[in-house]
């Protein structure tokens, strides 16, 4: 998305509704003391007949217990389905207005909503808004509001992606710039990994973690900037998957603890960058495996079982939450795997479990965690839109089908925002907020299905319809016929505070074959398209591409498959 913010003066600027372009008031123009609201509206991505944009409303006056907030559309603009706000539309003028669970809008506060719609010709930018009656965006001589809740440098806000653009990573960027096609999407945010301690000050050539921290800075401009890091270097690291095994051993805690984290958490501490908004995705694939791959299980490794009985990854998990999370400006995301991992009966409450725990040891607390990403680096569909889970065929629910397999999710969405609703019950805080990485998750090109399939048998009605095409849900290296998903954008439905790329599209999951190499990756059968599976996979192929360098390189026959398949298509 475009990194530019437009400002708006007394008089209003019209903007084109080019993809990732915004309507907001400029706090350096605009004294923030005399709006009475302002109103960020962004779309988020766009094609030839259609759009998706989110609205960001920030109200500096009095406290409200419900809101409205109004505009007109120029063109033909039509709203088709929207979140987190009740819409209406007659003609050309459009009312938004609160949901039951967020008309609370205090001093200084903010809340998003977005929507999809239609259009020919062009897709301007509406140029009034009104909240509650009151023009936003303009200086009315008033004088600044005060008071607490009024968000400024350092003040954590309740989305951090609401009212922001996301970093792009310029090194990410001219790699996928460099493929035919790809300067398409080459602008696009995605997350800076951190996967061994020579990350932070930059190994092989690469950005170390301040100069990606210093581009952001120069890419924020006036505006607001969230940029997001992947910290991931646990010791005894993915006890179930040698692809992405670690630098450090199973018992180097201490290491983990004085050489990764406290390095990370010194430099992000800087006053230099405390304008930013740094997102933090806390240890993927972790926690989750504890429940997963340990004990009697058929799924169980060796190397898992080890990893619970020591405790070090909820120590580190931990380690990492509360000196992170004593950063101002610094919100801690915590990895949740996937619904084809843990939404199962007996995997979900426990996960939910393991992660308070994690979240309370080491001297953390829930109020570290700003809330929980699904998803990340995987490639569960984010939305199963030919069957659901309460379909049935000939008698028999979708559960019973060899796809879904008693499951009770079929996609990422309705899993993330249950697993919400269970992370607030075990005790996390109700504010938490989700993510959802669609970086390799859209699953289009000819493959797509259009409907559901064949009614003769529950399987048949699933493997017909089902948009995820992978050979089996427990696949997750390198996946063949995967395509990029939906963009990344801020508030895209209720729980969900954003959709993300937090896997750079087109960097590898692991080696097709053993590769040596000083990053402590090792080789994992996953990765080999010929190799036929274990227990994790339901004994199937694994459904890898072949030639596939180590986790973590530029694999560019992957990137442009991603492209070929992206769904959104790409134009």
């Amino acid at each position: 998305m475009s990194r530019t913010r437009i400002a708006m003066l007394a008089a209003l600027a019209l903007v084109a509704g080019a993809s990732g372009t915004s309507l907001a008031a400029a706090p350096d123009d605009i004294g923030a003391a005399a709006v009475p609201c302002t109103v960020d509206y962004r779309v988020q991505n766009e094609w030839s007949t259609g759009f998706t944009a989110s609205v960001t409303v920030t109200n500096n006056g009095a406290a409200k217990s419900g809101w409205a907030v109004k505009w007109s559309y120029a063109g033909n603009q039509q709203i088709t389905n929207g979140w987190n706000a009740r819409i209406n539309q007659s003609g050309s003028s459009v009312t938004a207005t609160n949901e039951s669970y967020n008309g609370t809008l205090g001093t200084g506060g903010s809340v998003s909503f977005g929507f999809n719609g239609t259009y020919s010709g062009s897709n301007a930018i509406p140029a009034t808004f009104t909240l509650d009656g009151v023009t936003c965006n303009v200086d009315d001589g008033g004088t600044d509001p005060g008071g607490p809740g009024e968000p400024g440098e350092g003040d954590r806000v309740d989305n951090p992606y609401s009212g922001a653009n996301v970093y792009v990573n310029p090194e990410w960027s001219a790699n996928a710039a460099a493929e035919p096609g790809g300067e398409r999407i080459a602008d696009q945010p995605t997350g800076v990994w951190l996967d061994r301690t020579a990350a932070i000050n930059g190994a092989g050539g690469r950005m170390g973690l301040r100069e990606h921290l210093d581009e952001a800075l120069a890419q924020k401009g006036d505006g607001e900037l969230v940029i997001q890091l992947v910290i991931y270097n646990l010791p005894g690291r993915d006890c179930s998957a040698l692809a992405s095994n670690g630098e450090l051993g199973p018992t180097e805690i201490d290491r983990y603890k004085s050489e990764y984290i406290d390095p990370i958490a010194e430099i992000l501490s800087d006053p230099k960058y405390a304008s930013l908004r740094i997102v933090t995705t806390v240890e993927i694939d972790s926690l989750p495996n504890l429940v997963t791959n340990t004990g009697s299980r058929a799924t169980a490794t060796p190397e898992c079982d080890v990893m619970k009985a020591n405790g070090n990854y909820q120590k580190g998990v931990g380690y990492a939450l509360n000196k992170l999370g004593d950063i101002p400006n610094v919100y801690n995301y915590v990895d949740a795997g996937h619904h084809g991992w843990i939404g199962w009966d007996d995997n979900f409450t426990p996960t939910a479990n393991i992660m308070k725990e994690a979240a309370t040891t080491e001297g953390a607390t829930v109020d570290d965690v700003h809330g929980f990403i699904t998803n990340t680096a995987n490639y569960s569909a984010l939305k199963e839109e030919n069957f659901s889970i309460n379909d049935t065929v000939g008698g028999k629910s979708v559960r019973e089908s060899k796809w879904v397999d008693w499951n009770r999710y079929v996609d990422e969405l309705s899993f993330a925002q249950a697993f919400r609703q269970e992370l607030v019950r075990v005790g996390f805080n109700s504010g938490i907020g989700m993510l959802i990485d669609t970086s390799r998750n859209g699953w289009g090109g000819s493959a797509r299905p259009t409907g559901p399939g064949a009614s003769t048998s529950v399987d048949t009605y699933i493997e017909g319809g089902r948009i995820d095409r992978r050979i089996h849900i427990g696949n997750w290296c390198n996946q063949s016929g995967a395509g990029l998903g939906e963009r990344p954008q801020a508030a895209p439905a209720a729980g969900i505070d954003a959709y993300v790329w937090m896997k750079p599209p087109g960097e590898s999951d692991g080696s097709s074959s053993e590769i040596p190499n000083d990053e402590g990756k090792g080789f994992d059968r996953m990765c080999d398209p010929t190799y036929t599976g274990n227990a994790r996979n339901g004994n199937n192929l694994s459904g890898a591409l072949p030639n596939a360098p180590i986790s973590g390189q530029w694999f560019s026959a992957q990137f442009r498959e991603l492209m070929q398949n992206a769904y959104p298509p790409l134009s």
